[in-house]
């Protein structure tokens, strides 16, 4: 159901348990890179320019559900400050 990540002002819920905090996503990304190497080789990437991503699939890792995952306002951004489990019953 979610097919593009949350935003400063969004975040994932799924509507079936109410889980707000634990979601696997599996997404294709195609980025830039700068690799900054040490004298042995050891690269640490100082900067990263995503050109372009896809968002394959958001399941919610309570309740497994892949068509359940929603984006909702934040609670400072208008979204409920409370939120009680979704239909899911947890």
């Amino acid at each position: 159901m979610a097919m593009t990540l949350p935003d400063d002002q969004s975040r994932f819920r799924c509507a079936h348990c109410g889980n707000l905090t634990r979601f696997t996503v599996v997404r294709t990304s195609r980025v830039e890179e700068f690799w900054h190497l040490d004298m042995a080789g050891a690269p640490v990437i100082e900067e990263r320019k995503i050109l372009s991503e896809e968002v394959e699939q958001v399941a919610c890792r309570w309740c497994s559900a892949t068509d359940r995952v929603e984006i909702v306002a934040r609670p400072e951004f208008g979204g409920p400050a409370n939120e009680g489990p979704g239909d899911g019953g947890v």
